[in-house]
């Protein structure tokens, strides 16, 4: 009878459907059971060897996103000096959101390499990629080689290592999960500013290809140490990874989550890979530039640790939307104004500090909707849902600009109201979060346990299930609209 009990616990977690039937009967029947057959239900180490990991995320984060960071740099040189004869500036622009799109197309790929390989072996292949296209890109001469290395090769490796690593750090952590989580974003924030920096100091001393071998040769060694040193806890906590889940599409509050990340990636990579250019535009040299682009990736590796440290006490979906709007408020009130290297520099800053709040918490917040154990699953999509608008938000902004006067203006306002757009999905997120609240009415410490769980709704109330409609839509939209307003920590 144990032997059927974990042959069908097996079955369900394969499946990617949460059910708690094995454990509850393991719990209720057949007294002569052995403690190993009753499941035991994971509890994170919140530290320990997570610290380790937290350290090693953060690592590959400053040499993959940080990495592609600053290729706000590389389009300045590439507009200024027409690198590559023949190639219009809305070529250029599609490199920089193509990398961000490879890596986020592959995402179900790299899922599956993680269910049959294992996390290690999976980031040696985006190690491997990464390098090759970093390599590849010294050698160019034509426009559509940069498209094949700088662009395809370099972002797909960079999805490997992405999706390999981005849910680690939720394993290990419990209550200081935001915090920790944030910690390691800001791997990315620091990586840019070191990179921003340092690109643009080697194009001008050593060449535009001796810069992207150092960059390869470098990000190659560190990536390979952190991949040495890093530890998953996926059977510890039967983490379910499932390339492409659609019973998901069924839960209105996982719309809500994708469209946050949709809207916040529109304004997010504007801003990326906007602001060098765009200090060129109001007479800043490229250094003053690159320097742009390194402030606001600074404001990004300082930010974030805030960002989550608040969210754990303020609540992770509040910090979310909140920070979300902040940057579109910014974007709106000092950006369109800022018309000085000082200004610049302040609105880098304060900006960056918010600008990337969806990477900070993406890990967190989407425990909050759909728990730890399909996370990863869930994860998968979104990567897919944010590929149009990491692809296609630059050359959007480069048409945006005119010939005359405020040439960047329209992109501005784009960029502020694509954040406020996504400010509202999480607001809607929230008043859902409230709802499910109220419904189970769940203590801080048991809500934890449940996100561990996600079964939530299930233990709470049986007839209720994340997986189907509890009520019919308009009742459900009444019952949210009150979440809209009700102050609680979500």
């Amino acid at each position: 009878m144990s032997r059927d009990r974990s042959d069908e616990s097996i079955e369900i977690e394969r499946d990617g459907t949460v059910s708690f039937a094995s454990e509850k009967t393991a719990g209720t029947c057949d007294p002569d059971q052995t403690q190993e057959d009753v499941k035991i239900a994971d509890v994170p180490p919140d530290g320990g060897y997570g610290w380790v990991v937290v350290a090693c995320v953060a690592l590959i984060n400053g040499h993959t996103w940080g990495l592609n960071s600053s290729y706000g740099v590389f389009l300045a040189h590439y507009l200024q000096y027409n690198t590559f004869p023949g190639a219009t500036a809305l070529e250029y622009a599609f490199i920089g959101g193509l990398s961000i799109s490879m890596a986020l197309i592959v995402s179900p790929l790299a899922t599956i390499c993680m269910r049959v390989y294992g996390t290690r072996v999976t980031l040696f292949i985006g190690i491997a990629l990464q390098t090759a296209g970093l390599l590849g890109a010294s050698w160019t001469n034509q426009i559509w080689q940069l498209f094949l290395s700088q662009g395809v090769a370099f972002g797909v490796g960079m999805g490997f290592l992405f999706v390999a690593s981005v849910g680690l750090v939720p394993q290990w952590f419990d209550k200081k999960r935001s915090f920790a989580n944030s910690i390691a974003a800001a791997g990315s924030g620091i990586g840019g500013l070191v990179y921003s920096l340092a690109s643009n100091a080697m194009i001008q001393s050593i060449g535009l290809g001796w810069a992207f071998r150092v960059l390869a040769i470098l990000s190659c060694a560190v990536n390979i140490i952190c991949t040495i040193l890093v530890r998953d806890r996926n059977k510890a906590v039967g983490a379910v990874h499932i390339a492409f889940d659609v019973k998901l599409f069924k839960r209105i509050e996982f719309l809500l989550l994708i469209g946050w990340g949709f809207f916040s990636m529109l304004g997010y990579v504007v801003l990326l890979f906007s602001l060098p250019n765009y200090a060129r535009s109001i007479g800043l040299t490229a250094k003053q530039g690159s320097v742009i682009g390194a402030v606001l990736n600074l404001g990004q590796g300082m930010g974030r640790p805030f960002v989550g440290y608040f969210s754990d006490a303020f609540g992770r979906i509040n910090m979310a939307g909140t920070c979300t709007f902040l940057a579109g408020l910014f974007s709106l009130v000092i950006w369109i104004f800022a018309k000085s290297y000082g200004v610049l520099i302040f609105f880098a800053l304060i900006v960056g500090t918010v600008a990337g709040t969806f990477w900070a918490t993406i890990g967190p917040v989407g425990a909050e909707v759909v728990g730890i154990k399909i996370l990863p699953s869930a994860l998968s999509i979104v990567w897919l849902a944010i590929v149009l608008p990491c692809t296609f938000s630059e050359p959007i902004a480069l048409e945006l600009r005119t010939t005359t006067g405020d040439i960047y203006l329209h992109a501005q306002i784009f960029t502020g109201f694509m954040y406020i757009g996504a400010a509202l999905c999480a607001w809607f997120l929230r008043a859902w979060k409230v709802k499910e609240l109220e419904e189970m009415n769940l203590s801080k410490e048991k809500r934890e346990q449940e996100i561990r769980d996600n079964d939530a709704v299930l233990r709470a109330r049986p007839d209720l299930s994340r997986h189907a409609s509890r009520v019919s839509t308009t009742q459900s939209v009444k019952k949210a609209t009150k979440g809209l307003w009700a102050w609680q920590r979500v």
